[in-house]
Parts: structure tokens; sequence; C-alpha cells
């Protein structure tokens, strides 16, 4: 885990009418997952953020209020820091704009230099975005229910467990992911999605291991990573993709994907929380 005294998390700040891409304030990856997932593991991915409160003015002076979708590339240099992100966006609401296709090359720019990778960005209005990401899950298998006693609250990959004579290809998901800011402490709560093919994962174990993050400080990004770098060092899969719905804060939502496959078709659902 990395140091991150310097971001304004934690730490009182002025909100900004006037557009201001200094803002923005860039976290280098490999200082996130220090210590978590080794510098030579690879993996392919992305992060997709939700922006709920989006706004702009039209040419005429009247306001616009939007959704927008932001995929960054998990092998950037630099993730962008939530609340720097908030207010960045914050400070468009008094700058005009033709069109949104004007707001999407303007956001484009700031947070693809930010990073160090090219992002793509998808705008909507409220009817849009309520058609494109309707709440739902995909088919998979909740494992929730499952009647077991937990006694540990730190990860520790030792609690994963699958048999190596059954091989399968299922996704098995829980809503009881818990982790919590490395800077503040505050609570992170997510649904996390487990889609793989090879030896068949204890589902009792899987929801043990998921559960023992509760007390665990990390970002977003790296809380994933984390799991998906488990999953494969101590099950070998032939195939894997994690994928993490967070619930918002601050009006942005984080949802990680991380995954063995190079070609992933991002998943346009909303988890009920988000």
């Amino acid at each position: 885990m990395g140091e991150y005294h310097n971001t304004q998390l934690g730490k009182e700040t002025q909100y900004q009418n006037q557009y201001d891409p200094k803002l923005l304030f860039p976290i280098e990856r490999a200082s996130a997952r220090s210590g978590e997932v080794p510098k030579a593991f690879e993996f392919f991915g992305n992060d997709a953020w939700t922006a709920y409160e989006l706004s702009w003015l039209n040419l005429s002076g009247k306001p616009v209020v939007a959704v927008a979708r932001f995929n960054f590339p998990c092998n950037s240099k630099y993730v962008i820091e939530s609340k720097s992100f908030k207010l960045y966006l914050n400070s468009l609401i008094q700058s005009k704009f033709a069109s949104k296709f004007d707001v999407i090359d303007r956001l484009a720019s700031d947070l693809s230099r930010c990073c160090g990778e090219a992002i793509t960005i998808d705008i909507y209005d409220l009817k849009e975005y309520k058609e494109a990401f309707k709440i739902r899950e995909p088919a998979g298998t909740c494992i929730d229910s499952l009647d077991i006693e937990v006694t540990q609250y730190e990860p520790s990959k030792s609690l994963i467990e699958f048999d190596s004579t059954t091989q399968i290809s299922e996704l098995l998901y829980s809503h009881l992911l818990k982790t919590n800011c490395p800077v503040t402490n505050q609570p992170d709560w997510a649904s996390v999605y487990i889609d793989y093919s090879g030896p068949k994962i204890s589902m009792d174990s899987l929801l043990k291991y998921i559960i023992s993050y509760r007390l665990h400080q990390d970002f977003h990004e790296v809380c994933v990573e984390k799991i998906f770098y488990d999953l494969y060092t101590v099950v070998n899969p032939s195939k894997l993709t994690v994928f993490a719905k967070y619930t918002r804060r601050g009006g942005l939502d984080i949802s990680p994907c991380r995954s063995t496959e190079p070609e992933l078709e991002l998943r346009k659902m909303r988890q009920v929380r988000q």
C-alpha cells in the first residue's frame, strides 16, 4: 500500500466553480500495488467510473445534467484520486459547451493526460442512462446464503480451497465485500463477481475469503487486483475475470475489472446499490 498524505482525502476542501484541470491528482499504480501484487504479474482489464453529478452550461447559459461513464485501462501509469476527480468535475458547472461531445473532448484530454493513457468516455442524458444500464445481475450463483462461521477479517489466500478433480466454468458472486479507504478508513461497500474456468472453487471458502477483506485498507482497484491475484495463484484457472461494483461516494462509483482475457466485453449493468 502506498503513501497518500499528499491527496485531498480526509481534508477540508473548497469547491470551485471555475474550470481547473489542475485539481486532478494522479496516484502511481505501481505505488498503490506495492506489497499486494508483484510487478511482474500480468493481467488485463479496466476501471469503469460512473459520475452521477455531471453538469455544465449550454451556450445559452442553461444548465445541462448528465451521467458519464469513464473507462481507464488498468495498465495506465496513474489512477485518479477520487476526491480530486469529484472536485475537477464540479469545476465544470459554470463552463459553456456547445454539445456533450465538446464536454467529452475536454474531459478525455484532461484525464488521459493525467493518467498517462488514452481513456474512453460516454455521456448519457438521464433517460438514455436508465435504458442503457438496467439494474440486474449476471447469470450466476450468489453465495451469500451459505451458512458459514467466520473468524478472519484480514485477507489471506490460505482461506481459498478448491477441488482439483472437478473442472467447471461458472460465475460466483457476493454482495458482502467491504473494504476501507487507506487514508480516511471510510468504509467502501461492493458486490464482487468471479467468472472462471478451471478447478472448482469451494463456495464456502470463497465466501470466507471475500468477507476477510472487511477490515482491510486499500483502494478499490488494488483490492480487486489482490483478489484476482490470489485466486489465480492458488486455483490456477484457465480463465479468470474478477470485477467489483462499488457503491457510489460523492456522486462517483468505481467498478474495477481484472482478467486473464485481453478482449473483454464491458458489462452494461448496474448493481441495485449503485
